[in-house]
């Protein structure tokens, strides 16, 4: 039986119309990723401070970048006031920890560049736990839940006293209460302590105290 031939121009249509599908799926897939990804919220870096790693985030409010440009001010002197920066440090850490409603999600835990180093791993571990557990995901740039935005964020008192922790001491640390004002009450904490250590250069968080809000 002689075999049937297949007409070379139908060979080339099929062709051509395989290749057609094949880049209309392309095309579709590329158009759904690009409207994910444009969904999906970005966070750069804006800005640094050189000499103590100092990074300002896109995602932070005008508050806390207006707070940041004074200590960037206040660093770049070349005579550091050390009440000032210790208050900035105060007001930059408790900004972007209880502002909650810029976080992608619980793991998201803000502050944490002003905490002392050694207690950083903890400190975004018990946080994750507590305060933001109930931080839903907004990866997507769709979550609907409300959460606290601080607005200000208030030095009561700046005094210097010892403070020992581990098996180190820093003679000149600095406690400082604070008081915070939101933009909505939702009932999360207004006031607290805080008490800051020397790192070399830095000034760093190593206790806060929490004034009960019952």
């Amino acid at each position: 039986m002689a075999k049937r031939r297949i007409s070379k121009k139908k060979i080339t249509l099929f062709v051509v119309i395989l290749a057609l599908i094949i880049a209309a799926v392309c095309v579709s897939i590329y158009v759904v990723n690009k409207g994910k990804d444009d969904n999906t919220i970005k966070v750069e870096s804006e800005d640094t401070i050189e000499g103590y790693d100092y990074t300002l985030d896109s995602n932070e409010t005008k508050y806390y970048k207006n707070l940041f440009k004074e200590l960037k001010e206040v660093l770049e002197a070349d005579d550091v006031d050390q009440d000032k920066y210790a208050e900035l440090v105060v007001k930059l850490f408790v900004t972007d920890f209880y502002n909650l409603d810029n976080k992608i999600n619980k793991n998201d835990v803000g502050g944490t560049q002003f905490v002392y180093k050694d207690f950083r791993g903890d400190f975004e571990k018990l946080a994750a736990n507590s305060m933001y557990k109930s931080v839903e995901s907004n990866l997507d740039n769709k979550r609907k839940q409300e959460l606290p935005e601080v607005v200000k964020v208030s030095v009561q008192k700046v005094e210097g006293q010892p403070f020992t922790y581990g098996n180190n001491t820093d003679d000149e640390a600095y406690t400082i209460n604070f008081d915070i004002e939101y933009k909505d009450d939702l009932g999360y904490q207004t006031s607290g302590t805080i008490t800051l250590i020397h790192n070399d250069k830095k000034l760093e968080v190593a206790a806060l105290e929490e004034t009960s809000i019952n």
